[in-house]
């Protein structure tokens, strides 16, 4: 079993960027999710599937995985280009860029 360290995403409904420094700590479920007969729902037995860690930075969440022998996989997220432009230019004339609505 193995934890993934990544950077969590804003949500895509917010314009924010509260968590956009936030790391993050999950772990993979090392058992396999059951089917419950009765209603159809699956369920796991494995409680660190649910479990969520958040710290401050990345240096501190491997420190954490290292310090309690947990193997770890980093993923790093690429930054996204923001194209700055002002209200108006998506009203011009001559768009540089297609209207997507």
């Amino acid at each position: 079993m193995y934890a993934k360290i990544y950077q969590a995403q804003p949500s895509a409904m917010t314009s924010g960027n509260a968590t956009a420094g936030v790391w993050m700590i999950d772990f993979q479920s090392t058992k396999p999710r059951l089917i419950d007969p009765l209603t159809g729902n699956t369920r796991s037995v494995d409680t660190r599937g649910q479990l969520e860690m958040r710290f401050d930075s990345k240096e501190a969440a491997v420190s954490y995985a290292k310090a309690n022998d947990i193997p770890y996989r980093v993923i790093d997220r690429p930054r996204s280009k923001r194209i700055s432009r002002s209200y108006a230019e998506n009203f011009d004339f001559d768009r540089k860029l297609p209207w997507t609505h």
